[in-house]
C-alpha cells in the first residue's frame, strides 16, 4: 500500500509538470512544448489508473481473505 501512495504522489507531480509545460507552450505559442505537457498529463492519468486497478484487485483479494 505505502508504494501505491508514493506512485500516487509521483503521478502528480507529473501531472502538474504537464500542466506547466502546457501553459507554457500556450502563454509562449510553443506547440510542441504544449503537446509534451498534454502527454505528461495524459501518462499520469493513465498511471493513476493502473494504481486503481491495482487497489481495486488488493480490495477483492482482502475480502476473499476474510
Amino acid at each position: 500500500p505505502v508504494m501505491g501512495e508514493i506512485d500516487k504522489a509521483k503521478n502528480a507531480g507529473q501531472r502538474v509538470v504537464g500542466n506547466i509545460k502546457e501553459k507554457a507552450g500556450d502563454l509562449t505559442n510553443d506547440e510542441s512544448l504544449e503537446a509534451e505537457g498534454r502527454r505528461e498529463q495524459s501518462e499520469a492519468d493513465v498511471k493513476d489508473a493502473g494504481e486503481n486497478i491495482k487497489d481495486g484487485a488488493r480490495k477483492v483479494a482482502d475480502a476473499f481473505d476474510h
